[in-house]
């Protein structure tokens, strides 16, 4: 097996312990930029939710500046959103490369992403339910956990697996620029040093973190639809 596999991997067989670092380094940045851009997205769309026309707290002005940040925030490439905010990421973290650096704008990136992804999930929430908790007297925030966040949760989970998945791909892009990871492996120690395997087999690796996410995600949505 091992002689099979020094054969189709030559170049790859030899950077082993640099995989698991580069796997090591995506898992990271994944995790922290999922953890801070997870709670300030999801804050986000829950403002846009109730401050919208048929939310709890309309307010005309407020919904008009967020959604506008959130449309024009997805709206950039991510590889633009890299240069542009070099000298504010250098100015937080002390550096433009590395694994620390490159998380500044993939939470940045992420954030208007997961914002919209949360409201879409939460308008699912049947009317009616929050009309029903209306009449029984619960609060704004009551019926923002009780019932949007309750009701909605499997849509809620649905929208963070799919964008996990989706800040996968972004940790990815983040090595054109030095950010470390998967996607520096594959250009850095093959696509640029012509080693077709190590480029391939940094594919692999993504993909198998995706997979993976994409399992846990499906398990956790199965457990919530169970408990509903």
């Amino acid at each position: 097996m091992t002689n099979l596999i020094n054969q189709w991997f030559p170049n790859a067989s030899q950077l082993w312990p640099d995989f698991w670092q580069a796997s090591l380094e995506t898992l990271q940045m994944t995790v922290i930029t999922g953890i801070i851009a997870g709670i300030i997205g999801l804050i986000i769309g829950i403002l846009l939710l109730i401050t919208g026309e048929k939310g709890l707290k309309p307010n005309k002005l407020i919904y008009i500046i967020l959604d506008k940040i959130v449309d024009i925030g997805r709206s950039i490439p991510f590889i633009i959103l890299l240069a542009v905010l070099v000298p504010f990421t250098r100015l937080i973290v002390g550096t433009s490369v590395g694994t620390a650096a490159v998380t500044v704008p993939l939470v940045l990136g992420t954030i208007p992403f997961f914002a919209r992804q949360i409201q879409n999930a939460l308008l699912e929430v049947d009317p009616g339910v929050v009309e029903a908790a209306r009449a029984m007297g619960v609060g704004d925030f009551g019926i923002i956990y009780r019932v949007y966040l309750r009701e909605g949760l499997v849509s809620i989970i649905r929208a963070s697996s799919f964008t996990v998945i989706n800040l996968i791909g972004l940790t990815a892009m983040a090595g054109a620029v030095g950010g470390g990871g998967l996607g520096a492996m594959a250009l850095q120690q093959g696509y640029q040093r012509g080693r077709a395997d190590v480029t391939f087999l940094s594919l692999v690796f993504v993909l198998v973190i995706v997979f993976i996410s994409q399992v846990v995600g499906n398990l956790f949505v199965k457990a919530a639809s169970k408990g509903r």
